[in-house]
This record gives C-alpha cells, sequence and structure tokens, in this order.
C-alpha cells in the first residue's frame, strides 16, 4: 500500500508537494477507511478537488510517470523522457525533477526516491525500514553517460551482479528497470519492482476505455464475471448477463505496420503477420424486459452504462486483489448517487486496495457519515501559477469544526481549489 507520494519540479507542480494515505488519529469510519500494516494506519482512498488546471491530475500523471520510469525503461541513452518540469518560472526549467514514494510491499516498508532530467536519471535512491537500511544509492556520470551504483553495506551482491546490474542500467533508465533487464535475482530489487507492476496500476484517464480491459480478463477467467454482474445489479442497471464473443477479423489496411512498431510483446506480432487476422472481442449485455431476453452489443449502451461496466471490472479487482489505481475525473457519465455508490463499494468490500481519484463530485462533502477529512485533497494555484496541495485535515478548527458544512466552506472558497471567476459580462463589440 501507499504510505504518501511527493512531487517536485513536474508540470505545474514546482515545490515539493506531497499526498499522504496516513491517517489522522481520528476513528472516524475506521472500519471502513483504514487498513493498519504493523503500526501504520493507511486510507484506502483520497479524492483530490481543486479547479480546472489547478494540477489535480498532474498528481495522478506525475504517479503514472514514475511506474513508467520503472516498468518502460528506454531502450537507447539516446532517448529523452517525455515530460515538462515546472515552466512559469526561469530557473525550474533547467532543474531537476524528484518523484520519491514510500509504500509497503509484503509487510516491509520501502522508500523509493528518484532524480531526474530530460536527459537521464541524475540520483536513485531505495531504503527499507526499520533502522533505514540503504538498498542501494545511483549516482550518474552526466559527462560520460555512465551510471553508478553502490548498494547497502547490509545488502550483499556478488560482484558479478553489481556489474550485470551496471551495465544494463543505461543513464537514461532507473536502476530499477535496468534490473528488469537482467536475468539475475536480486530479493529487494524483486520485490520492489514486483509492486510496480502487480501493484500499482496504469492511470485510468478520462478517455480511457476499460470495457475492452474487463472483456479481455473475463473472458480469461482473471476476473469474477458474477461478482461484475452483481455489481450492476445492485447500481440498478437492467443488465441480466453478459456474454463474450471472439472472432478473427483481416487485419485493415495500414494497421499491420502500427503493430509492427507497436510495444506488444514479439510472439503475438508474428502471428499476427502470419495469419492476417486480428481477433476482436465483442460483448453483449443481456436485458430481461417483460418476460424477454434481449441481447445489446455493448457499443450501444449509454457512456454511463459503459463506464460503469469499466468501473465494476476494477472494483472486481481491487476487491480480490491488492491493487492501487489511480483515475482521472472518476465521476465523468456518472449520476451523482452511483458515484457515491462506487465508493462506498469500495470502502466496505476492498480491504488492502487504495484508490486516487481527481473530482468534481461535491456533493458527498455535505455528508460526513460516509467521507473522513483526511480522505480530501484540495489542488491550489499559489500567485506564482504553481500547484499547492493539501487534505481538508490541515485545517484548523477556526476554519472547519466538527460541525461545519464542508460542501458551503468549500464553495464560498474558503478551502481554496474552486476557479476564481469574473462577472457573466463579455465584450462582444
Amino acid at each position: 500500500m501507499i504510505v504518501n507520494f511527493s512531487i517536485k519540479n513536474f508540470g505545474c507542480i514546482k515545490d515539493r508537494q506531497t499526498l499522504s494515505f496516513e491517517a489522522e488519529k481520528n476513528k472516524h469510519l475506521e472500519e471502513f477507511y483504514v487498513h493498519k500494516i504493523k503500526n501504520t494506519r493507511l486510507l484506502k482512498i483520497a479524492l483530490i478537488y481543486g479547479a480546472n488546471a489547478s494540477g489535480k491530475s498532474t498528481v495522478l500523471k506525475a504517479l503514472d510517470f514514475l511506474r513508467d520510469l520503472v516498468l518502460e525503461p528506454a531502450p537507447k541513452k539516446t532517448k529523452e523522457l517525455e515530460f515538462e518540469p515546472f515552466l512559469f518560472d526561469t530557473e525550474t526549467p533547467h532543474q531537476n525533477t524528484e518523484l520519491a514514494i514510500e509504500f509497503f510491499q509484503n509487510d516491509i516498508k520501502y522508500y523509493y526516491e528518484v532524480e531526474f532530467n530530460r536527459q537521464a536519471i541524475v540520483k536513485e535512491h531505495l531504503s527499507k525500514m526499520p533502522y533505514n537500511v540503504t538498498i542501494f544509492n545511483r549516482t550518474t556520470d552526466l559527462k560520460n553517460q555512465v551510471t553508478h551504483i553502490i548498494f547497502g553495506r547490509k545488502i550483499k551482491i556478488p560482484k558479478p551482479k553489481r556489474e550485470t546490474l551496471e551495465s544494463n542500467t543505461l543513464w537514461n533508465n532507473t536502476v530499477l528497470g535496468g534490473y528488469l533487464k537482467t536475468n539475475i535475482e536480486i530479493h529487494e530489487l524483486k520485490e520492489v519492482t514486483d509492486w510496480f507492476e502487480h501493484y500499482l496500476m496504469p492511470l485510468v484517464r478520462t478517455k480511457t476505455r476499460l470495457t475492452g480491459f474487463v472483456s479481455s480478463l473475463m473472458d480469461k477467467k482473471k476476473i469474477d464475471k458474477n461478482l461484475v454482474l452483481n455489481i450492476l445489479k445492485k447500481a440498478d442497471f437492467n443488465i441480466s448477463d453478459i456474454f463474450i464473443e471472439q472472432k478473427e477479423e483481416p487485419i485493415p489496411d495500414g494497421l499491420l505496420e502500427l503493430i509492427k512498431k507497436s510495444d506488444i510483446p514479439s510472439s503475438q506480432k508474428e502471428k499476427i503477420e502470419k495469419t492476417g487476422k486480428i481477433i476482436e472481442v465483442e460483448t453483449f449485455f443481456e436485458h430481461f424486459v417483460d418476460g424477454n431476453k434481449y441481447h445489446l452489443p455493448l457499443e450501444q449502451e449509454s457512456e454511463g452504462t459503459q463506464r460503469y461496466y469499466g468501473l465494476a471490472g476494477l472494483l472486481t479487482l481491487l476487491i480480490h486483489d491488492r491493487k492501487a489505481v489511480p483515475i482521472d475525473e472518476l465521476e465523468a457519465s456518472l449520476h451523482p448517487d452511483l458515484f457515491q455508490y462506487f465508493l462506498l463499494a469500495f470502502l466496505a468490500n476492498a480491504r488492502q486496495s487504495q484508490i486516487i481519484a481527481t473530482t468534481h463530485n461535491r456533493e458527498i462533502l455535505d455528508d460526513k457519515d460516509i467521507i473522513r477529512d483526511d480522505a480530501l485533497w484540495i489542488t491550489d494555484k499559489s500567485e506564482g501559477a504553481a500547484t499547492e496541495l493539501y487534505s481538508f485535515a490541515d485545517f484548523d478548527s477556526s476554519v472547519i469544526r466538527n460541525t461545519t458544512n464542508r460542501l458551503n466552506a468549500y464553495k464560498s472558497g474558503k478551502l481554496g481549489g474552486i476557479p476564481n471567476l469574473s462577472d457573466y459580462y463579455l465584450n462582444v463589440d
């Protein structure tokens, strides 16, 4: 599980900002929100509010970028890292960016930090608790484009393994990414790379089509169709069954060249080139109306139905497995009641999974019976156009008391994170 995540000089974030999942001392909704690992109480959810262009999505993009740094190392040392530092300043475009994350993997707490620019990973550090044991420190000789890795004195790595790891860690690769290129076994690095691969999921953007992903996993029996159906039925969707069909279709003109250039496994590319066909997965929903069954293709369902089908599939993963998923604009295409229902279903049924989501849905702020202050975050812009990230729990009793209506406090601007709008009259001459 994620303990905290810090960002510096990335996108619209200039100074170091930290999103924390550590729960405050209060026991409000403890059973639903908090999972305890050793002596650390961790929240299962973080909702980020803020005006448009305030930096909400940037927090999620930075987390997704860190995942890619680890799992998708550049194949050549000439490839630049694709990101932007903070640009509204004369100095930050020439300064390094820093990302850091603290998390639990198999009940061991790890701290990982990486400093980089577009050309190279400049510094990298990995340690574990207790006793803050250093696993490795990495530096880069920028002049000669060479990586140097020094393991902590308690981490015993044979010289051949160290040399193999260094030779596979290009100056624009992380050590963790370099490790994934090797055929060597280093326990601590495997634990951490496994966490990034299996626990931290890719960013779900507003335009991400989850339907194909969910149908594919369902077809492979990797998620429970009956649970997905149950989630849809409880959310008042008139869906009695789900059918998935596979069929081979000829590859359209031009698609084969795109497939050759894609990152899909070589074995799949060879099979597609050999057969000249590609497998399409079609999903149908069964509706039971007036005693009759009707099958409707997924594409003909409403945007809200398609969106919630994807989220229902995600929810089954979060319940049956340990996952963290960042979701941009969680409420997209959802009725406010359905948005609230999804959050409550997650909180009531998932145990060691986490959701980090941006949202504009304000209705739940008015209900203290379903939301904790430390699970609510705000992004706001400073006078210098830089993002500031803070929690509702950061406000003292002079701003938010137990009797305060949080929705009204947020709408009034007392908490920040809302657009500063002008009058409605426009100069149309």
